[in-house]
């Protein structure tokens, strides 16, 4: 298994409750599927630096994860369709 970096941005209209419960499932979605999340860094609501589906601010979520491709592949699947998710990126981790 390999180790990745995820980031990924929820949008703002969320309430605290609903954030939560949405980072969650996103993180279910990488357990789930085998994968073991060894560090979760949630840097807060931020200004975007240009609008997306008209959002100007998003919840910023950084985790590092061990994983087999299949979690990072249905990770993937599930950002795309996932109207709360308005941008993700996942790079493998050099360290």
């Amino acid at each position: 298994m390999k180790k990745y970096e995820i980031m990924y941005i929820v949008r703002d209209g969320l309430d605290e409750e609903s954030r939560k419960a949405e980072v969650e499932k996103i993180h279910a979605v990488l357990t789930t599927n085998g994968a073991t999340i060894t560090n979760v860094n949630e840097w807060g609501l931020r200004d975007l630096a240009y609008e997306i589906n008209d959002q100007a601010k998003g919840y910023y979520v950084v985790l590092k994860v061990t994983a087999p491709t299949i979690a990072i592949d249905e990770f993937n699947r599930l950002g795309l369709i996932n109207p709360n998710m308005l941008r993700h990126i996942t790079v493998v981790d050099p360290e």
